[in-house]
């Protein structure tokens, strides 16, 4: 068994130093921001500008020239990293002011301000309160807000007067200006305040977690350690109290009115535009089945209706929504049919119902990236969910900008649009930079416009596209044979897409392969992609002598709103019909599949299902490796829980349905329980009581704790180099499988 792969894969974060990432584009589209370190095993982000007409970049600050001061383990900095699964240090998050003049940043606890212009003075650390959090610079870039000590304060570049805006007053448990558990966790939301356009006042949001229980998370490799507390809203507990309040800064503080008790989740908010002057928000009920897009008016802190979705199942959160075009038009989304699509309108047309749908039916919207004047990009999938493609939607029409195989991302403002891509002919991303052909400087660059047999419709809204820069990569080639997978759909009701991976060195009918499942499977995961760069580790799976199987049934994402409701109330049984389906579809399109050794392994929802899999299908599944497991869902989160399975009190048949204790006494297989202890996500708990459970019955079993490791297992390099070996030694044993 090699192991040159898993050691490189640790060490450099599954190739993701030296990406470049984070990007951003000034408002005139001259510049782009970006993050990268400066080599493929470097793990220390550094911060970077693209001169969009010249091509050209510049280092605009190194840490590693900088230094770092204050307190780097500062626990508030450390969750937010845990909940957006940043492992990576250095510059990990930037946030500029309107014109992309002065960035701020984050260091050992210390902000720091980046001039930002051609020529400019530099990084230089600011004089405020230690440990800080999310420092962001006002529109007009003379003040930078933060936290600290759960307080929002206001620094002044000028003058250097620092002060604060709102503040507990050493209350414990309240803080203002930081994102809640399960916003972070759940809502994609990681920030807890916005900035006015006019620089006056900044929405933030106060949160009271005294209601949440408290759990302990201890290192018992440390017994003098003594255990963390966290608080954590377990299914059915109560969350987090939120509220709004409008903090001026001549010192007033104005609550912001909405019925929070019936519309408890604040989902996001947006103040980007001057236009109006009212900041947006968007509320959710506890049974996410009823979503408001509120008007806020900010000097009495009064709410209006704009629009009110309901669902019988739940509402989904849509990144970048809502957004607001130059001309005061409200971008948002709706499931209409069998697809979710772009609504866009004045305030009043939401109010009423007649905003315009902008997207067919024959596209699922997943996100929108960004709103220049008033054009927006938006991903999108198609008929086939392993595809992600960009597209706008302007004065113009509807547009795809990007190919329509491989998976697609990007950005837009000033009329430069930057586009990420990945497809299954290469490992490495692309990240392109693209002008309308009339507005290129470069006279040379004016002519390499995209050929229309490369990307699907290759004009935007203000003349046709072309490439002027490209932003280059440092990080490193997998020492692998390039990722072969071979995509197709099962024939069975649900039509799972199905990615298979044979060994690079196998030769088609040379003998039985035993197999490998290898799922995500559940919400919020998509697994089965047209990007070579996320079969890395199956396919080196496939080279120790397995049949690499990659199943995305229903509940995954891109299927559509249908696909995404048929595990209401089960969490259980749909995903592991579909894993199933997919397996046996393989073997028919793949008679070397050897369906008498199958194994499957999996991490968090691919944990639960791996473990599921061995307890209630035994006929199909013969040993599973089941990581960070979600055992007891009466254990997880009241977001993500309720959403698929409703108050745990209201609804006990669907959490018993969803559970894997009382399937303990059925386990006949080998199976390989994997938890890191300091995980404050999914607790470790869900692994001990499913290995009690599993002892009571007298079932014999293994459980490997990881010490010190939290629901990434990859941050440590030789825990996540050595995992994958023991994964694959425990396997083969399972399965009696001599070495490849």
């Amino acid at each position: 068994m090699t192991s040159s792969f898993p050691r490189q894969a640790a060490r450099t974060k599954n190739f993701t130093l030296g990406a470049p990432r984070s990007f951003m584009i000034s408002p005139d589209g001259e510049t782009v921001l970006f993050l990268r370190s400066q080599g493929g095993t470097d793990p220390i982000t550094c911060l970077w500008a693209l001169d969009v007409a010249a091509g050209q970049e510049r280092l605009i600050a190194d840490p590693a020239q900088l230094g770092t001061a204050g307190a780097a383990d500062d626990p508030i900095e450390k969750a937010r990293r845990e909940r957006v699964r940043e492992s990576a240090s250095g510059i990990v998050s930037v946030a500029t002011d309107r014109a992309c003049t002065v960035a701020t940043f984050l260091l050992g606890g210390v902000v720091y301000v980046a001039d930002l212009r051609q020529g400019g003075s530099g990084a230089r650390a600011l004089e405020t309160r230690t440990p800080a959090a999310d420092p962001r610079p006002d529109p007009a870039g003379r003040l930078v807000a933060y936290v600290s000590a759960g307080a929002l304060r206001v620094h002044d570049l000028g003058t250097g007067e620092d002060r604060a805006l709102a503040d507990p007053a050493g209350a414990d448990g309240i803080s203002f200006g930081l994102a809640e558990f399960v916003a972070a966790e759940e809502m994609d939301r990681s920030r807890g305040y916005w900035w006015a356009p006019d620089s006056s006042a900044i929405l933030v949001e106060r949160v009271d977690e005294t209601p949440v229980r408290v759990w302990h998370i201890a290192d018992p490799a440390d017994p003098a350690s003594p255990a963390r507390a966290v608080r954590y809203p377990a299914a059915g507990t109560p969350n987090a109290a939120v509220s709004l309040f409008v903090a001026t800064l001549g010192g007033t503080l104005t609550r912001v009115d909405w019925d929070s008790e019936a519309l408890e989740y604040l989902v996001t908010a947006s103040w980007e535009r001057a236009g109006s002057g009212q900041p947006l928000l968007v509320v959710l009920s506890r049974d996410q089945q009823d979503m408001r897009l509120l008007a806020v008016d900010p000097a009495s802190g009064a709410t209006r209706l704009l629009r009110a979705d309901t669902d019988p199942y739940w509402l989904d959160i849509v990144a970048g929504v809502p957004a607001t075009t130059a001309a005061g038009e409200v971008v948002w989304t709706a499931d209409v049919g069998r697809a979710k699509r772009l609504v866009r309108g004045s305030a009043a047309e939401h109010a009423a119902g007649t905003a315009r749908l902008v997207t067919p039916p024959e596209i699922n919207v997943r996100e929108v990236l960004a709103v220049d004047a008033d054009v927006v990009l938006f991903s999108a999938t198609e008929a086939d969910p392993a595809s992600v493609s960009v597209w706008t939607a302007g004065p113009d029409g509807l547009r795809r900008v990007s190919p329509a195989d491989g998976v697609y991302g990007g950005t837009l403002a000033g009329g430069t649009l930057l586009l990420t891509g990945r497809t299954l002919a290469a490992a490495d991303a692309t990240v392109t930079v693209l002008r309308a052909a009339g507005t290129v400087a470069d006279d040379s660059a004016a002519d390499d416009t995209v050929a229309h047999d490369t990307v699907a419709d290759h004009t935007a809204a203000d003349g046709t596209l072309a490439e002027v820069a490209t932003i280059g990569s440092a990080a490193e080639v997998p020492d692998l044979p390039a990722p072969r997978p071979r995509l197709s759909w099962s024939g069975g009701p649900s039509r799972v897409r199905t990615a298979v991976l044979l060994p690079s060195w196998y030769e088609p009918g040379s003998g039985p392969l035993p197999v490998l499942c290898d799922p995500y499977g559940g919400p919020h995961g998509k697994r089965v992609q047209t990007a070579a760069s996320l079969y890395l580790t199956p396919q080196w799976l496939a080279d120790q002598g397995f049949a690499v199987v990659i199943a995305d049934g229903r509940g995954t994402p891109g299927r559509g709103p249908a696909s995404d409701r048929s595990v209401a109330g089960d969490l259980a049984g749909p995903v592991l019909e579909d894993q199933v389906e997919a397996l046996h579809a393989a073997a028919a399109q793949c008679a070397d599949l050897d369906l008498s050794r199958v194994a499957i392994r999996g991490w968090s929802f691919g944990g639960y299902l791996a473990a599921l899999a061995v307890l209630r299908r035994p006929d199909v599944f013969h040993a599973a490796v089941a990581g960070a497991p979600p055992t007891d869902w009466r254990l997880y989160d009241t977001c993500y829980t309720e959403r698929y399975l409703g108050l745990p009190d209201a609804h006990p048949e669907n959490y018993a349905r969803s559970s894997l204790l009382a399937d303990a006494p059925r386990l006949t297989r080998p199976l390989l329980l994997v938890h890191g202890l300091a995980d404050d996500n999914v607790v470790v708990a869900h692994t001990l009581r499913l290995s009690a459970a599993l002892l009571a019955a007298g079932r014999p079993h293994s459980v490997l704790p990881l010490s010190g490791v939290t629901h990434m297992s990859g941050t440590q390099e030789d825990v996540a180099a050595n995992l994958l070996l023991m994964q694959v030694a425990f396997l083969r044993t399972a399965l009696g499988i001599t070495a490849a």
